[in-house]
């Protein structure tokens, strides 16, 4: 049986977490595969507005199991507290949620370096959410991390003070004045893991291949977005994991034969949370409108998000480096109002013209060419069918599947996830 996959072709924040809800009745399975809690995926339904860090999107669908992958990065303390917030909803967590033994745990240290990382970097600093993300991969790839499974040990603890004094000595290096009271820090982790022994926690690669072989449907589901990929996307203001499609294969332990339709998810404009290069960015008073109406503010982090014209020349380096089949276009109703529509499809560099992803987007010479595009007017909020789209911003559709060969299959028109049209 074949695996799909969700994953967002921006610098994240496309509304993955609402494409996934809508999208789980038609699977068995919601696997997420990469990144940790600086992911913030919003759902809305019913009107109730649930912001998730970790755990998979169709968590509010009984019928589907959710899996938190090997390829993410769990923090305790916060897990601990979106399973509190989600007690209301009478979800049965010890049936519908497993966690995979090979996912690695972010300690309080993590988080620790994190903050005097970014601190000692000054006005280079990358933007970090300050989740401890960066530090844990880093323990992951230097073979020193530790992980769900070593929880289930008699020796867990010894190795925890073992890296946790390693942290220690390295925040020193950073020379930066931090304060904080590792104790506090620490009595609030080992309460979290007592909470995080409690879900299931399995080999996940192996229950996947199980269900592979019993024929059941499997949505792997992404975190941040294409461009923020560690290798792929606007180095060195990137996260610190594979947030291509790559990552599934390795964040799952499916192997690339099996993933069958590539779901990219794209916003009608582009936002940027953090630090980074961003060429179509707006500094005006259109600029300025996109962000209030869009509520263009982290889910996580609560910080604004920075909002531009869409850029065509990151999309197609996007669906092609993720073998992209269907795409979903997010908050179009958010340009409703608009007069001209800017679309950029090349880049003016030094040696001209160019209409590629070029190796280093943060050269200030480069900026955007644009294309105009008619706007409209009405209110797409309230429309349910394709037949009723207008026909302005139904061209606009056209027009984008035209420049990025690929069929825009979902049309979101609010946050809601009644506010989605299916073509």
């Amino acid at each position: 049986m074949s695996v799909d996959l969700l994953l967002g072709l921006q610098w994240g924040d496309e509304g993955k977490g609402k494409i996934v809800d809508v999208l789980t009745e038609s699977y068995d399975i919601i696997a997420r595969f990469q990144g940790g809690p600086n992911a913030g995926h919003t759902l809305e339904f019913e009107g109730i507005k649930h912001v998730l860090h970790t755990i998979p999107s169709g968590i509010f669908h009984p019928s589907a199991i959710n899996l938190i992958g090997n390829g993410v990065v769990i923090d305790p303390v916060i897990f601990k507290k979106e399973l509190e917030n989600l007690a209301p909803y009478e979800i049965d967590f010890s049936t519908k949620l497993l966690i995979s033994k090979k996912a690695h745990l972010i300690l309080p240290t993590h988080r620790l370096l994190d903050a005097a990382s970014e601190a000692s970097k000054g006005k280079a600093k990358i933007g970090s959410t300050l989740k401890g993300i960066g530090p844990t991969y880093m323990d992951k790839t230097g073979r020193n991390g530790m992980r769900v499974g070593d929880i289930l040990t008699k020796s867990w603890k010894d190795r925890y003070r073992t890296l946790t004094q390693k942290h220690i000595k390295m925040l020193d290096f950073h020379n930066v004045d931090l304060e904080y009271d590792l104790d506090e820090l620490e009595t609030q982790f080992f309460e979290s893991i007592e909470t995080l022994k409690k879900c299931q926690i399995v080999d996940s690669e192996n229950y996947l291949h199980k269900a592979q072989d019993a024929g059941k449907k499997i949505l792997a589901e992404g975190a941040q977005g294409s461009l923020l990929d560690v290798d792929f996307g606007t180095y060195p203001f990137v996260t610190s994991s594979t947030t291509t499609a790559a990552g599934a294969c390795t964040g799952l332990g499916v192997a690339p034969n099996k993933i069958k339709e590539v779901f990219g998810i794209f916003k009608a404009y582009t936002t940027r949370v953090g630090s980074g290069p961003f060429p179509t960015e707006l500094f005006d008073e259109v600029g300025e409108r996109i962000a209030k109406v869009g509520h263009e503010f982290g889910a996580t982090t609560g910080r604004a998000r920075r909002c531009g014209w869409i850029d065509l020349v990151a999309l197609k380096y996007a669906i092609r480096v993720n073998g992209v089949t269907q795409l979903m276009m997010m908050k179009g109703d958010v340009l409703s109002g608009i007069d001209t529509i800017k679309v950029c499809n090349q880049y003016k560099t030094e040696e001209g013209l160019i209409d590629h992803f070029p190796f280093d987007i943060n050269d200030k010479s480069i900026s955007p060419v644009y294309l105009e595009i008619p706007g409209w007017e009405e209110d797409l909020t309230q429309i349910n069918t394709v037949e009723k789209l207008p026909k302005n911003f139904t061209d606009y559709i056209h027009f984008l599947e035209r420049e990025l060969d690929t069929p825009i299959k979902i049309v979101s028109v609010g946050p809601d996830r009644k506010q989605t049209i299916l073509r």
